[in-house]
C-alpha cells in the first residue's frame, strides 16, 4: 500500500491517478474528498495534525510526502508506527540552493534522513502550472504580467513530477538519493507568454512587473522568507537555479516536456 499526502494536489492528485493505473494499492490522504479513480482508498487526514493519520499509516508500505505542517518528525514517528518503510519527499530545489530562505523544506529534509526509513528527496525548480496565475488576465484582455521577464528557468511539469515520484516510490535503487528536476530548457517568462498565446492562436501580450509589484502579490500567499527567496531565484538565479539537471532523463529514461507541451495541454484554462 502506497499512501500519498495531497492527494488533491497537481502532483499528488496525478501521482493517485499514475499509481492506481499501474495496479498499486493506494491510500488518497488529503483533508478533503475528490473524485479518485476506482479501487483508491480515501482517507481524511491533515499533515498539521500527526494523529490525523494513523488511519491513512496502518499496514502502508510506502508514503508520498508533502512539505506541510510544522512538525516533520511526529509525522514520521507515525509513518513508522504504521509499518511504511520507505519515503519520497516532495522539497524544493530552493532547500539546496538558498537553504536560509526555504527553512520548511529543509527541516523535512533533516527529518526524512534522520527518519531510518528509506528515503528519497525530490527538489523541483518552479513548475510550469505557476503560469496558471495568467488565467484570468488571459482570458480577459490577453495579457500576462511578471517580473525579470527576460530571466530563463529550466521549469517543469508537476505532472512529471508525478511521473518521477511513481517511478521512485515502484522501483529499487532510489534509497538515500536526492533528484533535482527541471523542465528541458531554461524559459523567460515572456517566452511562456508567447507560447500560451501560440496554444491560444492569439497574441499574448507581456506586461513586466517591478519587483515591489511582484512582492506585493506574493505576500498575498506566501510567508515573508518565501518570497524574498523566491523573487531572489526569479531575479538573479544562481547557476545551480539556471542549470537543466538530467534526473528526469535519467529516471524516466526520457527527455522531460517543454512548457509549449504543458501550455498546449492546458490551454482550455486560458480561453
Amino acid at each position: 500500500m502506497i499512501v500519498v499526502t495531497g492527494a488533491t494536489g497537481q502532483v499528488g492528485g496525478e501521482l493517485v491517478r499514475l499509481l492506481a493505473a499501474a495496479g498499486e494499492q493506494v491510500t488518497a490522504l488529503s483533508r478533503r474528498t475528490a473524485p479518485f479513480p476506482e479501487g483508491v482508498r480515501h482517507s481524511a487526514g491533515d499533515l498539521a495534525e500527526p494523529a490525523s493519520l494513523k488511519p491513512a499509516f496502518d499496514g502502508a508500505d510506502a508514503l508520498f510526502l508533502l512539505v506541510a505542517g510544522q512538525d516533520p518528525r511526529a509525522v514520521l514517528d507515525e509513518a513508522v508506527a504504521g509499518g511504511i518503510r520507505r519515503v519520497v519527499l516532495l522539497s524544493s530545489q530552493g532547500a539546496g540552493t538558498r537553504p536560509h530562505a526555504y527553512g520548511h523544506p529543509v527541516a523535512f529534509e533533516q527529518a526524512v534522513r534522520g527518519s531510518g526509513l528509506e528515503w528519497t528527496i525530490l527538489r523541483p525548480g518552479g513548475f510550469d502550472s505557476n503560469a496558471l496565475v495568467w488565467a484570468e488576465p488571459i482570458r480577459a484582455h490577453r495579457t500576462a504580467a511578471a517580473p525579470f521577464g527576460d530571466v530563463a528557468l529550466p521549469v517543469i511539469d508537476p505532472a512529471e513530477i508525478a511521473e518521477v515520484a511513481a517511478a521512485v516510490l515502484r522501483q529499487d535503487g532510489h534509497a538515500g538519493r536526492t533528484y533535482e528536476l527541471t523542465g528541458p530548457e531554461p524559459v523567460t517568462p515572456r517566452r511562456r507568454a508567447a507560447a500560451i498565446g501560440d496554444a491560444l492562436g492569439a497574441e499574448v501580450r507581456f506586461v513586466e512587473q517591478t519587483e515591489e509589484e511582484a512582492r506585493t502579490q506574493m505576500s498575498r500567499f506566501m510567508p515573508a522568507p518565501v518570497v524574498e527567496g523566491t523573487l531572489a531565484i526569479l531575479g538573479t538565479p544562481t547557476e545551480a537555479e539556471r542549470r537543466v539537471s538530467p534526473d528526469v532523463e535519467r529516471i524516466l529514461g526520457r527527455a522531460p516536456r517543454t512548457f509549449a507541451d504543458w501550455a498546449a495541454r492546458n490551454v482550455a484554462a486560458f480561453r
